[in-house]
């Protein structure tokens, strides 16, 4: 199906994992899709296998932040789509947790998203664009965990920013939401699953689930049955939190 034909996408973190797969769905459907990196190498060889435009792209620098958006755009002649999905992991019981290591969490996972948020938001208004930004926030950001104080934080805040950005840009005909996954695999989320074990047992179905069960999400967003949704937050975990039933999780 080409459901997204004619429409084109800037996804930030995109040259692996989640980000990435987003991309082939997008693609799939017809869309445009320009895949946002730090890793310019890396999203140079995810393009071309994908058939995506690679564009360097690092969150925590404003002129890249706006190079990216004027490279997309002038690329493509718009950009309807953005996804956030740029984020890093962090984890430190509260009292080992470092300053250094709370910025840099923060820079790009809460910083990075608005602020690639508001260059695409203005484009978009610019242009007369009705949008929609999707931002990838966590069941992290739903609940505390306690080795993950500063993740939960970021996460919680990109919730929020989704909230207050949904009402705003909203006058604008622009679409804000999250999603908020649980256990996906993906290089952090694999990483995480050799230094913590076999966290999947703890969850109702005993599994970390793949990229592509968060498809039909995706491109729900992207529809005209969504057309009245902006602002929220929906939740893809498997029954993670709910399975947790106030057991404390790894």
């Amino acid at each position: 199906m080409t459901r997204l034909a004619g429409k084109s996408a800037l996804i930030t973190g995109a040259a692996r994992g989640i980000g990435l797969a987003f991309a082939k769905r997008y693609i799939a459907e017809g869309a445009e899709v320009a895949i946002g990196d730090i890793d310019i190498t890396r999203a140079e060889a995810a393009a071309a296998e994908i058939g995506a435009l690679p564009i360097e792209m690092d969150v925590t620098d404003q002129a890249s932040i706006e190079r990216a958006v004027a490279q997309t755009a002038a690329r493509f002649g718009k950009i309807d789509i953005l996804v956030n999905n740029a984020a890093i992991f962090s984890a430190a019981p509260l009292v080992e947790i470092e300053r250094a290591d709370f910025a840099r969490v923060f820079d790009i996972n809460v910083s990075g998203t608005l602020f690639t948020m508001q260059a695409v938001a203005r484009h978009m208004i610019e242009a007369g664009i009705r949008g929609n930004i999707i931002n990838m926030a966590s069941q992290a950001g739903r609940r505390g965990e306690p080795l993950v104080a500063v993740y939960c934080a970021s996460k919680a805040a990109i919730i929020s920013l989704t909230q207050s950005a949904g009402l705003n840009l909203i006058t604008h005909g622009i679409n804000v939401n999250a999603i908020a996954p649980g256990a996906f695999h993906s290089e952090m989320m694999d990483g995480m699953l050799e230094r913590m074990g076999d966290i999947a047992k703890h969850f109702p179905r005993k599994r970390v689930c793949d990229p592509a069960q968060m498809d039909s999400t995706l491109l729900y967003f992207l529809s005209p049955a969504s057309e009245a949704v902006t602002g929220t937050n929906i939740k893809i975990d498997d029954g993670q939190i709910a399975g947790a039933n106030g057991r404390e999780m790894p």
